[in-house]
């Protein structure tokens, strides 16, 4: 399953809307013969490239894959038809597929006498994935950085850089594994910012996404041609998120200022915060969220903290809506 997770780990943010699945075929005797993840819409899903790997060596073998097989007709054939055809006797899965017109796989696959596992796996490329097949909405993460007492700016507005090296390196690499990124027009018009994914390897770009209905400054650097930029001239957040599902974008990094951050947590629609916080002190300049709806320590937003790292000199934060 560590084999079929780091698979799917390699093809996260292509595969949109489809998930990012991998998948590892074992031989009869338990010999790893055939590694595969999803290909882009309309290529082969994770099941069909690890079994072609394996060929017939998949005979009475073992298919170990980070979600549930697919069992119905989409812009491909269906996975349990490959994996009975190719003979295997048993799967394993980290994920029941959520997705009702997909779901079911399973009890295919035991209908025709194959034996099935679950073996529940924390599966990270799948995330936003799961999360947009259960609700019909693109799962957010909000980004942002800020200071040891709180504070994203100065108090003259300079705020570069507050998190380190590390920090910003690895939030390029974030960005070329999701499928958008959301700012506001308040912070194209302060800080002019690129919005593509920067360093050596880099093959993909999000969308850039600015939200607001001021027009842009002529020349802004979101508007040059390295990547498509979508303006959407509303302020609510639900309409952002129905109109990026409609074009298939399941990965959201919001990394807009406080006011944009702010309505998105008062909608609800904020479903990570990751926060890189630097070893530093400002004592005053602008905080990363305002206008949240919170107006007393009950109607605080809950959230569960999942992970605490360190990046370079800073303090990473993962946590996650509570629910």
């Amino acid at each position: 399953m560590a084999l079929a997770v780091e698979a799917s780990a390699r093809v996260h943010g292509t595969t949109s809307p489809n998930p990012p699945v991998g998948a590892v075929v074992l031989s009869a005797d338990g010999e790893v013969v055939g590694t595969g993840a999803t290909r882009p819409p309309g290529q082969a899903h994770a099941e069909v490239v690890a079994l072609a790997e394996a060929g017939e060596r998949a005979r009475g073998g073992t298919a170990v894959v980070t979600l549930e097989p697919c069992a119905h007709h989409g812009r491909t054939p269906p996975c349990t038809e490959a994996l009975l055809a190719a003979g295997v006797a048993r799967v394993v899965y980290a994920h029941a597929d959520p997705n009702p017109k997909a779901a079911g796989g399973a009890a295919v696959l035991r209908a025709a006498g194959v034996a099935t596992g679950h073996l529940p796996t924390p599966v990270e490329p799948l995330r936003a994935w799961l999360h947009f097949a259960r609700t019909g909405r693109p799962h957010v993460t909000w980004k942002y950085a800020a200071t040891l007492d709180g504070r994203t700016a100065a108090r003259d507005g300079t705020s570069r850089w507050i998190s380190s090296a590390e920090s910003r390196a690895e939030v390029h690499r974030m960005r070329t594994t999701i499928d958008a990124i959301v700012v506001g027009t308040g912070t194209v018009r302060a800080d002019d910012p690129r919005l593509t994914a920067r360093g050596t390897g880099v093959t993909r770009q999000p969308l850039r996404v600015v939200v607001g209905t001021s027009e842009l400054p002529p020349g802004a650097r979101v508007l040059d041609d390295e990547a498509e930029t979508l303006h959407l001239r509303t302020h609510d957040p639900d309409a952002v998120l129905a109109e990026l599902a409609r074009r298939g974008v399941v990965d959201v990094l919001l990394e807009g200022g406080p006011t944009l951050a702010g309505a998105f947590a008062r909608a609800g629609r904020i479903d990570r915060v990751l926060a890189y916080i630097a070893p530093k002190l400002l004592g005053d300049g602008p905080t990363a969220l305002r206008g949240a709806g919170v107006s007393t320590i009950t109607d605080a937003v809950g959230l569960v903290v999942e992970q605490v790292t360190m990046c370079g000199p800073d303090v990473r934060v993962s946590a996650v809506a509570a629910r």
